[in-house]
């Protein structure tokens, strides 16, 4: 039975869809089955495996009834995955309905079985995607950036995640923070991870000790559609979402 995962955060540009795609190809390296879904409409985790968007049923097609979940699974080189698209930016006014909290819990429920992992890329919002992410998942991953703004954001997803337990799902564990593009020789991002380690406490969960260094080739790997050990095995970057990978496997996730 697969361990459900959220990675998110609401601000933009953390490195969330990198972190979410650099785990999960990182698992699947290490021998286990790993699905990832794409619950962001601008499907940048979908873009970055290769995956359909278009002439496929996504996500959101899933979530409406409309389409079986394990006939949308595509089978990509780094690992399985369910794709989004733009159509899902609607969701929120089209899904008004009472349990509309567990939509994806219950489109996830028939495929749990033939997976290990799955990962679920949530949208920089705190909407209704985020929410039935939270729902479905059993831990939660938050990528965060070094700087004030990111910190700033940390207080609001601890409300969502909150809410959440009290009344979807009480027993979503956030597994921890991790810091990304960071750099530990600036004197400003060591300061950050000191404050950092106090949101952390707040959400009664801590900092990894794995950061996750800057790097260009992370993006080409996402331009070129290969993961980054594919990409570039040798990069800084790589080598740190491995550790991170290892981490969490240590930690028995």
């Amino acid at each position: 039975m697969a361990k459900i995962i959220s990675v998110t955060n609401q601000k933009g540009g953390v490195g969330k869809t990198t972190t979410t795609g650099a785990v999960a190809a990182g698992y699947k390296l290490k021998g286990y089955k790993v699905l990832c879904v794409d619950l962001d409409p601008q499907a940048n985790l979908s873009f970055s495996a290769g995956a359909e968007t278009e002439e496929c049923p996504t996500i959101y097609e899933i979530l409406k009834g409309e389409a079986n979940t394990y006939f949308s699974i595509q089978k990509m080189d780094s690992f399985d995955i369910i794709s989004s698209n733009i159509l899902l930016s609607g969701i929120e006014l089209e899904f008004t309905q009472t349990g509309r909290e567990y939509l994806l819990k219950e489109a996830l429920s028939s495929v749990k079985d033939k997976y290990d992992y799955i990962f679920l890329d949530t949208p920089p919002a705190l909407s209704i995607l985020t929410v039935n992410a939270f729902t479905a998942s059993d831990f939660i991953i938050i990528p965060m950036l070094a700087d004030i703004f990111s910190l700033q954001g940390i207080a609001q997803l601890s409300e969502t995640i909150d809410r959440v337990r009290k009344y979807c799902n009480s027993n979503v564990k956030v597994e921890g923070i991790v810091l990304t593009k960071f750099n530990m020789r600036t004197v400003l991002s060591r300061e950050i991870k000191g404050t950092a380690e106090l949101i952390a406490e707040r959400l009664n969960t801590e900092i990894f000790n794995t950061t996750i260094r800057s790097s260009v080739a992370v993006m080409e790997a996402q331009t070129n559609q290969l993961d980054i050990y594919n990409y570039s095995p040798k990069n800084g970057a790589a080598k740190d979402y491995m550790d991170l990978v290892e981490e969490l496997i240590e930690r028995g996730l």
